[in-house]
């Protein structure tokens, strides 16, 4: 028989997840000017779906991140990464040379902005792959030898077959 996480844990489970999810937000829009970033956020962002699983069982969490979506995340945010660099190459400055994305004799600060917008978008293209590849490395190495019990969980879960949050 499996142990299963007390009510106390699901309860707080279920209520952190946005929370944990908003910090990862937040760690990412202030990583150009501070400590963070995309990688931070998307680590403290995958955490989220890691949590659900741990609480509610790996069927559930994998429902939450299904395979499918994660596959086309992580390649997704690397794109985002690539495409900010040429589209400044193709603009005539160098790789990730955000100023260029402001065009031509464009104002000092038009080209702030201009970085500012770059650096924000390959930071989510980071943010994206790093918590696609995490939430993927996790439910890799947490698969249950026989998929029919992950199924049987979010099964279950969806049935409202758990102790209910009153």
């Amino acid at each position: 028989m499996k142990a299963e996480a007390s009510p106390v844990i699901r309860y707080i489970a279920r209520r952190a997840v946005p929370f944990i999810q908003i910090y990862a937000l937040y760690v990412l829009g202030h990583g150009e000017d501070g400590p963070g970033g995309g990688f931070q956020g998307g680590v403290i962002f995958a955490s989220s779906f890691v949590l659900l699983a741990l609480a509610f069982g790996y069927g559930v969490g994998r429902k939450a991140a299904p395979e499918k979506i994660t596959d086309w995340l992580a390649p997704t945010g690397c794109l985002l990464y690539a495409g900010i660099g040429l589209v400044c190459l193709l603009l005539g400055g160098a790789f990730l040379e955000y100023a260029r994305l402001a065009g031509e004799g464009a104002s000092a600060e038009t080209a702030k902005t201009a970085r500012h917008f770059g650096l924000i978008g390959i930071e989510a293209g980071v943010m994206i792959t790093v918590t696609a590849s995490m939430i993927t490395l996790y439910f890799e190495m947490a698969r249950p030898d026989d998929d029919e019990s992950a199924a049987d969980e979010a099964a279950a879960h969806d049935a409202g077959e758990e102790v209910s949050d009153a």
